[in-house]
């Protein structure tokens, strides 16, 4: 009998296992040499976490909020593409994954099910919409209204994706969506799914090239806000100077995220991009990091340097190729308790115990 999984490591290395190849280098590649890939993951490292001992902890608790939505922890799912490819229902079932679990669920564009799929597969989740602002400013209104009818409670407009990074993964496999799958959110009226027909090289790189719009500028997400009475997320931040004319044009939030390393090979990893942005936004909207984290440890570190969410990708595609919907869980599931066991071994009752003093650079140790 094999035995249990019980980290995501667990569930990673049985997914490289189990997935064939075309999806797996898409799910786990990054850009060029995957330097930033590598840094996403090392970064963690860099970084101590310093227990308070002797304190009250008979009642904890990991519950927060997410634009005023209750979760059960500061931990939701990223948008990841086509995850279909992972297992059967794809989007639909890390929806109800995350509904059971209590936390938010943000749907990609390029999902292999649809907005309303989604919506009528779990209805009782709290989800958001990962958008991109297209060349087609029609269609990309088209999306936003069905998300807002389809009951979704912000968009997360990914602000690093106009132009597609060189995933040399992907161009080794010749990445092609598996046949019996769709880009579901197009409609047949708006735009084909070129995916399975385009000609030479990657699909995948044909169809983002002819939807991207490298004009794209702050005035467009000033477009967007007179579009939608829904909160916008922006995603793909870095810089602090970026943070506060994200704030100057109405985001309700700032994610951190440099694409899962996907788009420019040699941007700092996120855990240590994020203190720059929190001091930039001082308090003045909610700031949400993913890329690289696998552990409680690692979201006990962000929550630390001032994130109020961590959001996971990868860790959700292995749980669904795994398990399907229960794989899925159990990563948000294993990970809430590895967050609840570093919050007590460190004296934090509730995330809001969670303190900047509480971690420290290694460094600080050789320089006693």
């Amino acid at each position: 009998m094999a035995p249990p999984l019980v980290c995501v490591r667990d569930y990673e290395e049985e997914a490289r296992r189990l997935l064939p190849l075309n999806a797996l280098v898409y799910y786990q590649s990054g850009a060029l040499d995957e330097v930033t890939l590598q840094e996403n993951k090392d970064a963690m490292n860099r970084w101590y976490i310093r227990p308070r001992l002797l304190r009250d902890l008979s009642q904890r608790s990991t519950s927060t909020t997410i634009l005023g939505h209750t979760v059960s922890a500061p931990i939701g799912v990223a948008p990841t593409a086509m995850q279909r490819m992972a297992s059967t229902d794809g989007e639909c079932a890390s929806a109800r994954a995350a509904a059971r679990f209590g936390t938010v669920f943000t749907m990609s564009t390029i999902s292999t099910s649809s907005i309303e799929e989604v919506a009528q597969q779990a209805p009782s989740s709290l989800r958001f919409f990962q958008l991109f602002i297209y060349k087609d400013r029609e269609l990309t209104a088209k999306l936003v209204r069905r998300a807002e009818a389809a009951g979704f409670s912000a968009l997360v407009l990914t602000v690093d994706g106009s132009s597609l990074g060189i995933r040399r993964g992907d161009e080794r496999t010749k990445f092609t969506l598996p046949s019996h799958l769709k880009i579901a959110n197009f409609l047949a009226n708006d735009m084909s799914s070129s995916m399975n027909t385009s000609a030479g090289g990657s699909d995948l790189i044909e169809y983002m090239k002819s939807l991207s719009d490298l004009s794209l500028n702050w005035g467009d997400v000033a477009w967007l806000k007179r579009l939608t009475k829904l909160p916008i997320v922006l995603k793909g931040i870095l810089t602090a100077e970026d943070a506060l004319l994200g704030l100057e044009a109405g985001a309700a939030a700032i994610w951190v995220s440099n694409h899962g390393a996907r788009q420019v090979d040699g941007v700092p990893p996120t855990i240590e991009a994020l203190p720059e942005i929190v001091k930039a936004v001082d308090g003045r909207c909610e700031v949400y990091v993913d890329g690289g984290f696998s552990s409680g440890t690692h979201i006990f570190t962000a929550l630390a340097l001032g994130a109020q969410m961590v959001f996971l990708g990868r860790p959700l595609l292995w749980g669904l190729t795994c398990e399907g919907e229960e794989g899925a869980y159990n990563i948000l599931n294993i990970l809430q308790q590895e967050l609840d066991s570093t919050m007590a071994l460190s004296g934090c009752a509730t995330v809001k115990d969670i303190t900047r003093d509480m971690v420290i650079r290694k460094e600080y140790y050789s320089r006693l």
